[in-house]
């Protein structure tokens, strides 16, 4: 399978997986992870090619699991060191942002990750009212060029923030925002801006926290009660905001016509239908290490290739549902 099916450049010096292995499941709201089993996990999620990580300074353990992944590695390959990429987020109490405050957290950071460098930083504010966040971007892009960080990026920021940053200088390679088949958000704005300033995204929610599936098609709407991890409490408001149940079944069965003629699964299509937007780099799907898996899986959906057919079949339904760029607002709204 050619390479670039796989892989994409975040950065020319960063070449990443295009799934990304998702941490926030490990903090807690997705089953009770045994941390004896969190690292022979993910000795089988690099061993299959997945080898890009994406975690949080506040997704409890991710980067002390990371760095322990590390440890070990390095004691049967240290050479295989080279071909984990990870990524953290520094996500800040909105307050003063000093170099002592910006360069403690990221030490934190980079002695729990067990790396002399942080391949990518993705910066979270908050607070929009609070234009510190400027001052935390001045003293991360002092840590770049210190080699504490390789690259700085984004995660959850809108349009106009974003704008804001590069017109007073800063380049971030990459904003992490959600994307996926009924939250079409991004194409508004973000990406013919993103597109413009050579920008890229990494995309989350790409599979509804597990609604994208044929585990929900043909099943009555769930109730709170049903819905058993964050993820699926979050997504569940987002498929009411978006058209209800009755309509995301309609697309779920338009989804597992196309899943069968292409003989992969409705999370396949969904993933890769994502994939083909502009500027996306990659897309990152939650793993919950030791509780389940879908490497197997997750692996078909580069063999994938949607044609016209697919696309307007699920044009089709998508076109009856509501607008939540007018419901919710840019990209990272729903948080602020």
């Amino acid at each position: 399978m050619e390479d670039e099916k796989i892989h994409s450049l975040l950065a020319p010096d960063l070449k990443i997986c295009r799934i990304l292995n998702g941490m926030w499941q490990t903090a807690g709201g997705h089953g009770t992870i045994n941390p004896d089993l969190v690292v022979s996990e993910m000795y089988l999620y690099h061993a299959s090619g997945f080898t890009t990580w994406d975690m949080a300074d506040i997704y409890g353990p991710a980067e002390e699991y990371l760095g322990e992944f590390r440890r070990r590695l390095a004691k049967n390959n240290e050479g295989e060191l080279d071909n984990i990429q990870a990524l953290t987020k520094f996500v800040p109490n909105p307050g003063p942002m000093t170099r002592t405050i910006v360069e403690h957290y990221i030490d934190k950071s980079i002695r729990r990750m067990n790396v002399k460098t942080i391949d990518v930083v993705q910066f979270h504010w908050w607070d929009y009212d609070d234009t510190r966040y400027l001052d935390a971007l001045h003293y991360l892009s002092k840590l770049c060029d210190e080699q504490k960080i390789r690259h700085l990026a984004l995660t959850n920021f809108d349009t106009t923030r974003i704008e804001t940053m590069v017109e007073v200088g800063f380049k971030p390679v990459s904003n992490q925002a959600q994307y996926s088949i009924i939250d079409q958000r991004p194409q508004v704005k973000m990406v013919p801006f993103c597109k413009k300033h050579g920008i890229q995204l990494l995309t989350y929610g790409t599979l509804l926290g597990g609604f994208l599936s044929e585990k929900y098609l043909g099943k009555p709407e769930p109730t709170r009660s049903d819905l058993d991890t964050l993820s699926l409490q979050k997504y569940k408001q987002m498929i009411d905001a978006w058209g209800g149940w009755n309509l995301f079944q309609e697309l779920l069965t338009v989804l597992d016509s196309i899943a069968k003629k292409h003989h992969v699964s409705i999370a396949n299509v969904a993933t890769r239908y994502i994939l083909d937007k502009p500027t996306v780099a990659g897309v990152i799907i939650g793993v919950r290490l030791g509780i389940s898996e879908h490497k197997s899986d997750n692996i078909r959906t580069f063999g994938l290739q949607l044609d016209g057919d697919d696309n307007d079949a699920i044009k089709n339904v998508i076109s009856r549902s509501q607008d939540l760029f007018e419901k919710i607002g840019d990209c990272g709204d729903e948080y602020r």
